[in-house]
């Protein structure tokens, strides 16, 4: 059975120099039209109850990340362990109910932590931006 490490080296290897052409021309940009339909053949695999095409589709939007990270990658730009860090450190984050000494006690509650690290993450952004162009 493959793996993620296994996954990273296919694309890698796609893209390089003796890849396939397809997958070498690809940039961030001519691949949001096969972000945006692999997205909708997920929420079509949803709605008909059909869990197979949802693996597939899932691997397909799966596919766009690490294919999008590559190309960062090669770019100089992040790679994908640099989303993945990003994600945990997300996730650990916006849940101070589970990671932390916060309490939700319901799903309600819940997101309204999650709502709440969220909008304090955008106003600290915010500020950094503003603190930026105030130097420049």
């Amino acid at each position: 059975m493959y793996n993620f490490t296994d996954l990273t080296k296919i694309i890698a290897e796609l893209r390089s120099d003796h890849g396939c052409p397809w997958d070498r021309k690809q940039t961030f940009e001519s691949l949001k039209k096969c972000l945006a339909d692999e997205t909708e053949e997920v929420f079509q695999a949803i709605d008909n109850k059909d869990m197979e095409n949802l693996c597939e589709e899932l691997g397909d939007v799966l596919l766009q990340v690490v294919l999008n990270s590559q190309i960062a990658r090669e770019e100089n730009l992040f790679t994908i362990d640099d989303v993945i860090d990003g994600l945990c450190r997300k996730m650990i984050r916006r849940h101070p109910h589970v990671f932390g000494d916060a309490k939700a006690g319901s799903p309600e509650e819940g997101r309204a932590l999650w709502d709440a690290v969220k909008a304090q993450e955008k106003a600290e952004k915010a500020a950094r931006a503003k603190n930026i162009h105030k130097t420049s």
